[in-house]
């Protein structure tokens, strides 16, 4: 049976396909099989092989970024922070430091008082002192030196030599227990009230108005005898260079021309402008006048002063 069904099946093939299959197979020669086998296998390996770098390039270059930032990460926390070494300060400690002289840690080391601290002594910082919170002083505070870069507010300060290299604004009353010195102009926008007030030279760009008199201070002038006062007669003089009062004692026979020369104390920087009164009646009939100069000046006649008289002239200076 199985015979005769393989003779049929041979059977019903045409004679072309299998007059041409043998043919076929005949013609290819087994090494052009061979040929595209290994082509094919080596096009398949080689694209699997690229595939596999590829991707283990792709993972080398996610894995460089991640480590690239976190180091980067990590350089701004260290810049932004600054991590400082502490040590505990346990009681083994402090049983050290109750001696004297006591050196505990070592200057890379950091010592950390978690409590409040009191020292019955004094206490010395060799390097600088930074200070978080608050500063209360409750006594004195001896400073060689103080900068502050900010503003600060004093209730009172007493210092024995006070220095401002820029401008001063006081808001309240300035007093000044000694002197005040000021090199350059002073500008006031209120009034100014003074005791006493010394100055060299006075210049004035309005009104000068006095609600009191005017004492005219200084040394009192010179003076001399002159030939008008008559034999034995004399002069005396009381006040300033700015004003005073001249008194006139004639004695015999006197004559015209100067009672008395008057030199000042101080002579003035041009020839003054002097103003004489008699006082009284008794040198109202004369007929005076004045000479003057830089350094002084006279009281004079053209006629004679009676003799054995008794009269006065009051002056005034100005430059």
């Amino acid at each position: 049976m199985n015979s005769d069904n393989s003779l049929e099946e041979n059977s019903l093939e045409s004679p072309e396909s299998t007059s041409g299959s043998p043919e076929a197979t005949n013609d290819q020669k087994p090494e052009d099989k061979d040929k595209k086998k290994k082509r094919g296998g080596g096009l398949k390996g080689l694209a699997s092989r690229i595939n596999i770098y590829l991707l283990l390039f792709i993972l080398i270059l996610i894995l460089a970024c991640f480590v690239v930032f976190i180091g980067l990460q990590r350089s701004k926390k260290d810049l932004g922070t600054t991590t400082v070494t502490t040590t505990p300060l346990d009681q083994a400690t402090l049983d050290q430091l109750n001696g004297s002289d006591a050196s505990v840690g070592d200057p890379k080391q950091t010592l950390s008082v978690e409590s409040n601290a009191i020292f019955n002594g004094g206490v010395l910082v060799k390097g600088s002192l930074d200070v978080a919170g608050a500063l209360k002083v409750g006594g004195t505070l001896n400073l060689p030196g103080i900068s502050v870069s900010g503003d600060s507010t004093f209730d009172q300060i007493n210092a024995n030599e006070l220095a401002v290299a820029g401008d001063a604004s006081v808001q309240g009353t300035l007093n000044v227990q000694n002197n005040l010195t000021v090199a350059g102009s002073a500008q006031f926008g209120g009034p100014i009230s003074a005791p006493q007030l010394s100055v060299r030279s006075l210049v004035l760009e309005g009104d000068l108005a006095i609600s009191r008199h005017i004492d005219a201070g200084g040394s009192t002038p010179g003076l001399s005898n002159g030939t008008a006062l008559g034999g034995g007669g004399t002069a005396s003089i009381s006040g300033t260079d700015t004003a005073g009062t001249v008194t006139i004692n004639t004695g015999g026979g006197p004559a015209a021309g100067c009672f008395a020369t008057i030199t000042f104390a101080q002579s003035f920087s041009q020839v003054p402008h002097v103003v004489v009164t008699p006082v009284g009646s008794a040198g109202a009939g004369l007929n005076f006048y004045i000479n003057r100069t830089t350094s002084s000046f006279q009281i004079c006649t053209t006629n004679p002063a009676p003799g054995g008289a008794n009269f006065s002239f009051d002056y005034i200076a100005i430059d």
